[in-house]
């Protein structure tokens, strides 16, 4: 059976779909799977908006161009339903309950990536959001596919992270029954003690939906996905879109505009970075082999996916660093305020020193422009949060992970030769990272900084300015530098010699 015949007529359910990963997935099944009977996004209505209104707003954003252009009718077919993964019954009213009563197949991408929420959002929305998700499952008599989305980094103790289940870190009924009893300062006070193991609430609490979802593997045919870190779209459904300052972009957007020139952290580290269109597509093909499936699975077998590159890395954090300061000098940021240059270094004395001569000095330098000239002091603390973010990312940073996938390679040989070239997954861990980097950085200025993707003339005039007066200043630093040394140097001769 094909890949979008087993979709034909089915109705979808997708949590998250106003997140990075959902928002693609989304865009992907309306696009490619032409046949679908309906696909609902459980969305918050929030900002005085209802679901609906804020369903209408997400069709507007660049990454459905696409099915406007090619597919307007596919998007009549999308269904809002107002809900809430962070209250118990997801929030879901017994109108939308039983308009969900024929779904088949469900994408569990919800969840909240912050690597610094307090421990009470992240248990009730990635750990009991988890719990309410499989209890709307088995309340449904049709599924076929439960696809829970997970992440490569829910046991970060674990260097070498096979495609299984490992041992609970706690009982997740026990957590959910704090998160529901317990404040958020008690709570956060807590956190150290009941996971030791883990350097934030995302990846402990995400840890403990995978036991949710084992515990339950013999309710409803489920499978975890689990991406690893998560960056610009490789291909569709536009090169290089993004929608997030989150992690590695974040980075490449303070570096490549010249605010941020130091980072404690080890350049030699392999990091495993995917892109989104690469896990929307596996998800797709995911759900389809466990509809599918015909062969009897044991009791105790949970299949798992480590959504990854794997030993198909190759650029270390420092080459992508390298990459990233020769991007911009080709399509350099409207805003940059200074020429990107810096690097990663794990020898703290030179971080510091850098940090503060190259980063802290600048922004008060700067700030105190702002203060004249009647505005808001702005570059302190944006370097404040900058500095705390490099310290929430410090084990990923720091750490060489080794993700095992033969499950996940091994799921695309199932895709049929006419539908490679549409739900073919792995063509990003072979691509040209040059041109993929490039791409994102061109996604970066387009989708985060909202300029025009080609940069402008004062744009590359601008950056040969600030070249010029970048290596004036920094050979003239070097010189008095040399200069004072030497004149130390004999002073100290001369007063041997008398």
């Amino acid at each position: 059976m094909s890949i979008v015949n087993f979709y034909k007529d089915q109705e979808i359910l997708v949590t998250g779909g106003t997140g990075f990963i959902g928002k693609v997935l989304i865009e992907k099944i309306l696009r490619s799977l032409p046949t679908i009977s309906k696909l609902y996004v459980l969305i918050r209505a929030k900002k005085n908006k209802t679901a609906e209104e804020r369903l209408k707003d997400l069709l507007e954003i660049p990454v459905f161009r696409r099915v406007h252009q090619e597919r307007p009718d596919a998007l009549k077919k999308l269904i809002a339903i107002s809900g809430d993964c962070c209250e118990v019954g997801l929030g879901i009213s017994a109108q939308d309950m039983q308009r969900l009563r024929n779904v088949s197949i469900i994408f569990h991408v919800a969840a909240t990536v912050r690597f610094d929420e307090d421990l009470k959002t992240s248990l009730l929305l990635n750990t009991r959001g988890a719990y309410e998700m499989v209890k709307l499952a088995q309340g449904l008599t049709n599924v076929k596919a439960f696809v829970h989305v997970s992440t490569t980094y829910a046991h970060p103790n674990i260097t070498e992270l096979e495609e299984k289940i490992y041992p609970p870190y706690a009982d997740w009924r026990t957590m959910i029954k704090m998160a529901e009893t317990y404040d958020v300062e008690t709570l956060n006070i807590l956190c150290r003690k009941i996971a030791p193991n883990h350097p934030n609430s995302y990846t402990f609490t995400k840890s403990l939906a995978e036991h949710i979802i084992n515990d339950h593997r013999d309710k409803f045919p489920v499978v975890i996905l689990r991406p690893s870190i998560v960056i610009s779209s490789y291909e569709e459904p536009i090169p290089g879109w993004i929608d997030n300052f989150n992690g590695p972009m974040g980075m490449l957007v303070a570096c490549g505009t010249g605010i941020m020139r130091t980072s404690y952290s080890n350049p030699n580290i392999h990091p495993d970075i995917i892109a989104v269109d690469m896990c929307a597509k596996a998800l797709i093909v995911a759900a389809f082999k466990l509809g599918t499936r015909t062969a009897k699975i044991p009791d105790n077998h949970l299949e798992i996916y480590n959504c990854c590159h794997s030993s198909k890395r190759h650029l270390t954090t420092g080459d992508i660093i390298d990459l990233g300061k020769k991007n911009i000098l080709k399509v350099p940021f409207e805003k940059c305020i200074w020429l990107p240059e810096g690097s990663m270094t794990s020898c703290w004395l030179w971080h510091y020193y850098r940090f503060i001569t190259s980063q802290i000095l600048p922004a008060i330098f700067f700030d105190s422009l702002l203060a004249v000239a009647g505005q808001k002091p702005l570059f302190f603390r944006l370097h404040r949060r900058l500095e705390s973010t490099t310290d929430i990312l410090k084990v990923f940073l720091n750490t060489e992970f080794s993700f095992l996938n033969d499950n996940f390679r091994a799921l695309e040989n199932i895709i049929q030769k006419p539908e490679r070239s549409t739900f073919n997954f792995l063509g990003y861990c072979d691509c040209d990272m040059e041109e993929y980097y490039l791409n994102a950085t061109r996604g970066a200025k387009e989708f985060l900084l909202k300029e025009k993707p080609e940069p402008s003339k004062g744009a590359h005039l601008r950056m040969r300015i600030f070249r010029v007066l970048h290596y004036t200043i920094q050979f003239m630093g070097a010189f008095y530098i040399a200069r004072y040394l030497l004149r130390l140097l004999l002073g100290y001769v001369k007063s041997k010699t008398l």
